[in-house]
């Protein structure tokens, strides 16, 4: 389980970088560093289901192992948030900022980074849930939208992370593609569930199947037996 709040909340090994840091400078949100991706509601590209498919298929298998058995600790993917791409702002900040409804995001100046997510809204993609926050450096509002990451960390070292480098963990860790901002309670649910154990709703099974394969087709991680299954039931979901 992974319960990487906003606003710097403590959680996976992180701590609180909001108000103790400081007041913020707000401005008008035009900051040029912050990554961008299509919105997490958007739905598949046409053909994206048909190239995961085969995707999956060359994924490596594994045998089912739960974390505490295969020696797991969050310690080992070293300390969130970092600012690996050197932007100034942490993965927290620049993940928020990517996956706000576009037009509704209120940010500040913080040190160097130009994009500090203070306030706007954000659709959850797992529940589809409509979240409105107005000010992020309260607590009780950053607790409601948390950092999930797609492939949980403990998923990640039995599948193949145990292997790695602690550089490599610290960078899959903050990968921006494996990282999504999403309902509190929904990523409490999840924990560290694959798809054989959790599922987000219906209407974004597709996408999600996509992007849990596309993670670990770009970490090289591999696939236990229950896990395919799962992935190749959601993956019906997609249009052809």
């Amino acid at each position: 389980m992974c319960v990487c709040l906003a606003a710097g909340v403590v959680g996976c090994g992180g701590s609180w970088d909001g108000s103790d840091a400081g007041p913020a400078t707000v401005v008008t949100p035009t900051a040029t560093s912050a990554p961008t991706s299509a919105s997490t509601t958007d739905p598949p590209r046409p053909g994206a289901g048909a190239a995961a498919t085969r995707a999956l298929a060359a994924l490596p298998a594994t045998r089912r192992v739960t974390p505490s058995a295969a020696g797991y600790s969050r310690s080992a993917f070293g300390r969130s948030w970092v600012d690996t791409d050197g932007n100034g702002c942490n993965q927290r900040d620049d993940v928020l900022f990517r996956d706000a409804v576009p037009g509704t995001v209120r940010v500040g100046v913080q040190g160097r980074c130009d994009h500090d997510v203070l306030a706007g809204r954000w659709i959850d993609p797992y529940t589809g849930r409509d979240l409105h926050f107005d000010d992020l450096k309260d607590r009780a509002q950053a607790q409601a939208i948390q950092i999930d990451h797609v492939v949980p960390l403990a998923e990640a070292w039995v599948s193949g992370a145990s292997e790695w480098t602690d550089q490599r963990r610290r960078a899959f860790a903050n990968a921006l593609p494996e990282l999504l901002a999403v309902d509190g309670p929904a990523n409490a649910s999840k924990g560290d569930g694959d798809p054989a154990a959790w599922r987000p709703r219906k209407a974004y099974q597709c996408d999600y199947a996509i992007r849990w394969i596309g993670v670990k087709s770009a970490w090289h991680l591999a696939v236990d037996d229950s896990e395919r299954r799962a992935l190749t039931e959601m993956l019906g979901y997609c249009s052809p």
